[in-house]
């Protein structure tokens, strides 16, 4: 089930922070608890995704996105990622997030999310995001100028480059050899 309780608390505890610009981290905290864990008694892969929400949300909330995306109509979709695990999480150990805005494409925004445990990383993700509306894929210049971002994209760096390259060169849909889906 979705923690719909700790993304409350989260969007509360931010409430009166400094609005950010899309170029600002979002540094927050975030307990494990025991229903976070898998039968190997560490952070589940999945729910640490799902934790990654927990600061994503908060830092584009801080950006502005929810009053864009309410006065629009339109809506932010997660479009891909790729996530990295390196150590082990378990029960009530604190860890700290940072979440920050790498830089955008013509359709889509990348999001950089690090999980640190003193100064060590514990995982980290890199997500492609879009924004919708009914007609469908809002261009993410028209996005960003909706937001007030003069600024063009800085250049995004050359491993997301290449995981954008990677990715459009997958075959999709996969195959499924043997097996009639």
């Amino acid at each position: 089930m979705y923690p719909y309780l700790r993304m409350a608390k989260e969007l509360w505890k931010f409430r009166n922070a400094p609005a950010l610009s899309v170029f600002q981290p979002h540094v927050s905290t975030h307990r494990v608890w025991p229903w976070d864990i898998d039968p190997w008694m560490e952070l589940n892969n999945g729910r640490t995704l799902t934790l990654y929400d927990l600061g994503r949300l908060p830092m584009g909330k801080r950006m502005g996105f929810d009053r864009l995306l309410k006065d629009k109509g339109w809506g932010l979709t997660v479009a891909g990622n790729t996530t990295r695990y390196r150590r082990r999480v378990t029960v009530f150990q604190k860890l700290t997030m940072v979440s920050r805005v790498l830089g955008w494409d013509d359709r889509f925004l990348y999001i950089e999310q690090s999980m640190w445990r003193g100064g060590d990383c514990t995982s980290a993700q890199m997500l492609r995001g879009a924004v919708i509306s009914k007609g469908g894929m809002v261009p993410m210049a028209q996005a960003m100028a909706a937001l007030g971002v003069t600024e063009a994209s800085p250049a995004l760096p050359d491993w997301v480059q290449q995981w954008i390259a990677a990715d459009a060169a997958r075959l999709w849909p996969p195959e499924t050899p043997g097996v009639t889906p």
